[in-house]
């Protein structure tokens, strides 16, 4: 058996999930992980469920007067997740 140099474990996870072309799953989750550290603790509270399908960020939110007034600044939203992940893998988020 061949010796090889080490690698770092983040390096070989990120060799496991471009092999096995994950990369757009792997984006969608992180962008979900992040959302508590972009909107904030506040926001969060009321955040009951979120998910990613086909580039949109789906939402679930407690509070009817918070949902209203995300809804003006999903763009920003948007483009700060975008940023947070390193890739436009949101095209929108919708509020239920």
């Amino acid at each position: 058996m061949k010796r090889t140099d080490p690698k770092a474990i983040g390096e070989i996870i990120n060799g496991i999930i471009s092999d096995c072309n994950l990369e757009n799953a792997y984006a969608e989750q992180k962008a979900c992980f992040l959302w508590p550290q972009i909107v904030g603790q506040g926001i969060n509270r009321l955040t009951t469920r979120r998910f990613v399908a086909n580039g949109v960020m789906h939402v679930f939110l407690t509070s009817a007067p918070l949902k209203n007034e995300l809804r003006f600044t999903a763009p920003k939203l948007v483009e700060a997740i975008n940023s947070a992940v390193g890739t436009n893998i949101l095209s929108d988020i919708v509020f239920h």
